[in-house]
């Protein structure tokens, strides 16, 4: 039997999206015409790609987050509807960051179900004679 190095512990998707989110919060206080933001806007974009594939519908509601024009796509809540987010660039910070953490918390529960089919009990009847 092979052996398994147990303190190995993969990485999550959802840890990927998670420091995404930490990126996003640190970006807020900067100015909308800050370098930074297309640099985290293309790596965001190629993370998402990379998880869920280059035509998902999470890669397209996030351009249009990047636009402040995801609500209606993707149903996000009131608070990414308020009237003083007239500011687009700040409605567009808000919804990526809402987008980001919806995609987080989808995202979590699969995780959860794969570490319980991988953990699960091993159903296959021992070899040899039945």
């Amino acid at each position: 039997m092979v052996e398994v190095n147990s303190m190995y512990q993969a990485r999550m998707r959802s840890d990927d999206i998670k420091a995404q989110i930490e990126k996003l919060e640190g970006l807020a206080h900067a100015t909308v015409v800050h370098p930074t933001f297309d640099a985290f806007d293309g790596e965001t974009e190629a993370m998402l790609a990379r998880i869920f594939g280059g035509t998902h519908q999470y890669v397209e509601s996030y351009k249009y987050a990047m636009l402040g024009e995801a609500e209606a796509i993707v149903n996000l809540p009131e608070s990414a509807q308020e009237p003083q987010t007239r500011d687009i660039p700040k409605k567009g910070l808000q919804q990526r960051r809402q987008l980001l953490q919806s995609i987080l918390t989808e995202l979590q529960g699969l995780e959860a179900q794969e570490v319980d089919v991988l953990m699960g009990e091993d159903r296959e009847d021992p070899p040899g004679p039945s």
